[in-house]
């Protein structure tokens, strides 16, 4: 049987691999993916939470995290095509779109 333990190791697992994705890769689109594992991390474990401790609330957090996500997504992406229209390339430490 799954308990909310298993959940909640997982959770950190996925939460650990995009801490780590975030922090050493310098490709923009592979942050991006990172930050939406990380957040899917947290959804597990409002969901592990919300079951176990038999309330709603967990899953209605989820649902609104899920909804930044998305906006967050199609936000990034948006900027992201812009730097590359502009700089042809998708490494962060070559974007300086702010330095003249």
């Amino acid at each position: 049987m799954v308990t909310t333990f298993h959940y909640l190791l997982l959770g950190a697992a996925l939460f650990t691999i995009g801490v780590i994705g975030v922090l050493t890769r310098r490709n923009i689109m592979i942050i991006l993916m990172s930050i939406e594992l990380m957040m899917n991390a947290v959804n597990i474990n409002l969901i592990a939470f919300s079951n176990r401790l038999q309330q709603v609330t967990g899953q209605v957090f989820a649902i609104f995290v899920i909804t930044v996500a998305a906006a967050e997504a199609a936000v990034g992406l948006g900027i992201v095509i812009a730097m590359f229209k502009n700089k042809e390339t998708m490494n962060i430490n070559e974007i300086d779109l702010m330095k003249w």
